[in-house]
């Protein structure tokens, strides 16, 4: 994993419960019943195509900068397995810390070698360093609900988990090295066109429908979580707040990253599963054809409330019509008629390289 955020001065950390707002989905838990909301904010002094830092109303990691001296200078003995090519799965015992290349949930993350000069991401956690014991003991939680789900996906669009190591306060958790960062950090250097658009939608789609078809609910689909790579593959990442459901049960915490929240996500009557991942889907294609988060003239606080009234984003006429139709069919209000992932893999939008490929070999 290259990047989860890659802007390396994001802003302080907070904190903040809401007292008895909703239910929770039993991932949370409180003595008093009162309900986490965990929201992902990006940072509103940015311009929108530099919008990659967030504010994180939710239990943290330290944040302390590294120099490039102190990045450098760990070598650790550790047991963990790189799979090559998806093919060979060799054995590491040892690796050097390198580069920093961004901060993800619950941690920073590094550029990592191996003896052999494998390279990988590792995710680095100081366990002690995590606020109030209330807010370790919960960021400790969902770390090892993330580690525990991690550890059981293996698809070609979602980041692959190597494994975990600790030593003394430090959490080591060890990643694929998706080498271009994130598609907001494509965004802020290139214009993408709808042919790009239309190829790492397709691959999104494909990651989704995985995790779907295993009833995982991803909760924070956004350009920030999504890898990118040097040959154009792209895969899913930061399954810090993904939460796996039950054939006859629905998730009701208010989790993810605001502007890109499905209106049943904010409801406090609602519960939600599968289609809030479609609504940040398609939120994640307008992010990626206007260089910018959905809302992009309003206040987290504003888009809230303009979700919660079930307003979507505007969906701009300048955008093809192939695009603007997706990206209105993944924003319907009503969650039972969002498509389900596999149907939107037939969607002319995300055929447009395939087309191509099929008119150049018939002519």
């Amino acid at each position: 994993m290259a990047r989860e955020e890659e802007n390396s001065h994001a802003p302080a950390t907070r904190s903040a419960d809401a007292s008895a707002r909703r239910q929770d989905d039993g991932d949370l838990t409180s003595k008093q019943d009162a309900v986490r909301i965990s929201l992902r904010i990006p940072d509103q002094e940015m311009r929108p195509w530099e919008r990659s830092s967030e504010e994180f109303l939710t239990c943290w990691s330290s944040l302390s900068e590294s120099t490039d001296e102190e990045t450098t200078r760990t070598t650790s003995e550790s047991m963990f397995y790189i799979r090559l090519d998806g093919r060979v799965r060799r054995k590491v015992r040892s690796w050097s810390r390198g580069r920093f290349l961004g901060r993800g949930s619950f941690g920073m993350v590094f550029e990592g070698i191996t003896n052999k000069g494998v390279f990988f991401a590792v995710k680095e956690v100081y366990l002690h360093d995590q606020g109030s014991y209330g807010d370790a003991q919960h960021c400790i939680l969902q770390l090892q609900q993330e580690i525990a789900l991690l550890s059981r996906l293996d698809h070609s669009n979602i980041v692959q988990y190597y494994g975990t190591d600790k030593e003394d306060s430090k959490l080591y958790v060890f990643l694929e090295l998706v080498s271009q960062g994130s598609l907001a950090s494509l965004y802020q250097k290139y214009r993408l066109r709808n042919s790009h658009v239309s190829r790492y939608t397709r691959q999104i789609l494909d990651g989704l429908c995985y995790l779907h078809d295993r009833n995982i609910v991803h909760r924070d689909v956004k350009c920030a979580n999504i890898l990118v790579h040097a040959n154009g593959s792209v895969k899913l990442a930061d399954f810090g707040l993904a939460k796996e459901i039950g054939k006859f049960t629905a998730l009701k915490s208010c989790q993810g990253s605001v502007y890109w929240m499905a209106p049943e996500v904010v409801s406090h009557k609602k519960t939600y599963g599968t289609p809030a991942d479609i609504w940040s889907l398609g939120c994640t294609v307008l992010e990626m054809l206007t260089r910018e988060h959905p809302y992009p003239n309003l206040e987290w606080t504003q888009a809230l409330f303009k979700i919660g009234r079930e307003e979507p984003p505007d969906n701009p006429e300048y955008l093809s019509k192939e695009a603007r139709d997706f990206i209105s069919q993944c924003l319907r209000l009503n969650p039972d008629d969002r498509p389900y992932a596999s149907k939107l893999l037939d969607h002319p939008f995300v055929n447009r390289s395939i087309r191509s490929i099929m008119s150049i070999m018939a002519s």
